[in-house]
């Protein structure tokens, strides 16, 4: 064989072999790379109903633990509850904070834990925080983080506009 012929036999066979700049696709069994969260690809999902307190529900640790915000405007107060993965149970934590961080207007608030009757000395499952700004009454974004057993977590919220998920008590 010559050597014209065997470079155009190496690169007949480069081509055939990867195809022309296409790049074969996912099959369906793959894996998706890790999300860049805390929460396994497995466990996304498009929303969540309210919560059991009609809050705005939110991931926290891959759907291990759910986080629930709701608002009081005329108390100025935010609480938050953590539910296990079927997002209605209570799921009292060891912490004693938890850090509440609001996009618009930008402020953070630490939240105190407020056990609710029955959960265990030094656990909680409800997280109480006020701020002036919690006066407003919108629609509030932002990420609630703590820590479990060594573990961070972090859940991105965002209330919806439809229905009301604001505690309103004067």
């Amino acid at each position: 064989m010559t050597r014209f012929s065997l470079h155009s036999s190496l690169l007949l066979t480069l081509t055939l072999s990867l195809g022309c700049g296409d790049q074969p696709s996912p099959s369906p069994n793959s894996n998706p790379a890790p999300a860049a969260s805390n929460t396994p690809a497995e466990h996304e999902h498009a929303g969540h109903g309210a919560g059991p307190h009609q809050g705005t529900v939110a991931d926290w640790g891959g759907g291990k633990y759910h986080v629930e915000f709701t608002v009081d405007h005329d108390k100025q107060e935010a609480t938050v509850y953590v539910l296990g993965d079927d997002e209605k149970t209570a799921s009292p934590i060891k912490a004693n904070t938890i850090l509440l961080s609001i996009n618009v207007p930008q402020f953070q608030v630490e939240l105190a834990a407020s056990p609710l009757e029955g959960e265990a000395e030094g656990t909680a499952s409800r997280f109480v925080g006020k701020h002036e700004s919690f006066g407003m009454v919108q629609e509030f974004a932002g990420s609630i983080s703590g820590e479990v057993e060594g573990t961070p977590y972090v859940g991105e919220f965002k209330e919806s506009p439809h229905g009301d998920h604001h505690t309103h008590t004067k």
